[in-house]
């Protein structure tokens, strides 16, 4: 686990920035002839509207989508409360059950745990008030078993999932969420190589929290995977689905860093703790025909890389680097970059397993590797530099270093300079990896008896 680095902490424990007094849940509607979920908030009186649309999506009158709308509106929440971060959220007229509160305020505090300690602000103070319900309004939902969704980005872990489901699961479908109108090549190209139809959401944030800096929001990171979580089960629930699987490894449980006794995780809510409890709260709303699960819940970022390096078809199509996924299309990369955390890390797991050249043509001939002016951002990878882990979703450091020393024992990679200075580091350190635990299973998952891999 890393600690804080120096200008972090700084920011951390500058003083709390002025935070609002109360947040609301104003109510949420089905508008049936737009195919739109329509969420209402307010933090003190100045409201917030967010409208999520399934094109094409059937069968809205039934109880099961009222049930997953519910918690939809539940948990997309959490992008309007950030901006003023009150101490109080105010259901409203929202009855939840005791495992929903506690739920609800566990997403908010651990999900906003990176935000709040940038933003230096203790959400450990955060109260839900408003109504109880005794027991849970279950809906009936008995959908067709076999017929799982798959939230797909894009990456190698949503590709090793998909190659994991399809020979089992003829039946399976992609999710992807994105803005209206808009949609990322970085998504669209991998997700043609898998053959499997497309089911789409179209998420709208009301406007003005895209202009926070501007209206004096606070602003950071939110749990956004919990969000599309509860995005995907509604359009599964739409489509009569038995069953979203995720793409969350084993290391997106590690925290980012620990903080005033506390562990902060940038990827909580790609965590088995979040994914436990969601499991919970929706065994209570839609019965136990329904499955969320994580299949890579069990593996390392390593062994995901291994079975991700046979599956050449994607090699030219697939792209993690965030800059191509930017919501400024004229900022949008069509490329890797070769430079930034991610681009970085996805060079460093695959090096054991694909040759230098293969690696440079995923690149573009910008592989990280190859740029030694790079050495401090695999520095922090690896844990040999005083910075801490980068805000990423990235593996953590007994991962990068078993891929590191793995790459560097490959006979093309003896002329590779960063990699061998790195390896020649992290050679001599006393913890080190233990690389074939780390390409087994490392537990048994969260998945039903029907998916089990």
């Amino acid at each position: 686990m890393s600690t804080p680095a120096a200008a972090d902490l700084t920011a951390a424990s500058s003083g709390a920035p002025a935070r609002g007094a109360r947040f609301r849940y104003e109510g949420f509607e089905i508008v049936e002839a737009a195919d739109t979920l329509v969420c209402r908030y307010s933090l003190d009186g100045r409201p917030f509207v967010e409208r999520v649309a399934f094109p094409g999506a059937t069968g809205w009158g039934r109880p099961e989508v009222a049930a997953a709308a519910r918690l939809v509106y539940l948990l997309a929440a959490v992008s309007y409360y950030k901006t003023g971060a009150p101490p109080v959220v105010d259901l409203g007229e929202t009855a939840v059950t005791d495992r929903e509160r506690e739920f609800l305020r566990t997403f908010y505090v651990e999900g906003l745990g990176e935000f709040a300690y940038r933003n230096g602000i203790d959400l450990r103070d955060l109260v839900i008030e408003g109504p109880r319900l005794d027991a849970p309004l279950r809906a009936a939902y008995s959908p067709a078993p076999g017929r799982p969704l798959v939230p797909f980005g894009g990456g190698i872990d949503s590709i090793v999932t998909v190659e994991l489901l399809k020979p089992r699961f003829p039946a399976a479908a992609l999710f992807v969420m994105n803005r209206p109108g808009d949609r990322f090549d970085a998504i669209e190209r991998p997700a043609e190589v898998t053959g499997l139809p497309v089911l789409r959401a179209e998420r709208e944030i009301d406007p003005d929290v895209l202009r926070s800096r501007e209206l004096g929001f606070l602003n950071g990171h939110v749990p956004v995977t919990g969000v599309l979580s509860a995005v995907a089960v509604m359009c599964a629930v739409l489509d009569g689905r038995d069953a979203v699987v995720m793409s969350n490894e084993w290391s997106a449980s590690v925290p980012t860093l620990e903080f005033d006794g506390r562990a902060v995780n940038h990827q909580w809510s790609k965590s088995a703790e979040f994914e436990q409890a969601f499991q919970d709260v929706l065994a209570d709303a839609l019965g136990p025909s329904f499955a969320y699960f994580s299949a890579l819940r069990a593996y390392s970022e390593l062994w995901i890389a291994r079975r991700f390096a046979e599956l050449t078809g994607y090699h030219s199509t697939f792209r993690s680097c965030n800059r191509a996924f930017a919501i400024d299309r004229s900022r949008r990369w069509e490329t890797w970059c070769g430079e930034c955390d991610k681009c970085c890390f996805i060079d460093l797991i695959l090096a054991p397993f694909l040759p230098t050249a293969a690696l440079e043509d995923v690149f573009g001939g910008r592989e990280p590797l190859a740029d030694e002016s790079l050495a401090e951002r695999f520095r922090t990878l690896v844990a040999t530099s005083p910075d801490a882990k980068p805000w990423e979703c990235v593996g953590d450091i007994g991962e990068s270093r078993a891929a590191l020393l793995l790459a560097a024992e490959r006979p093309d990679r003896s002329t590779t300079p960063l990699l061998q200075a790195l390896a020649a580091e992290v050679a001599v350190l006393p913890d080190r990896p233990d690389t074939a635990t780390l390409l087994q299973p490392l537990g048994s998952g969260l998945a039903p008896a029907t998916y089990a891999l």
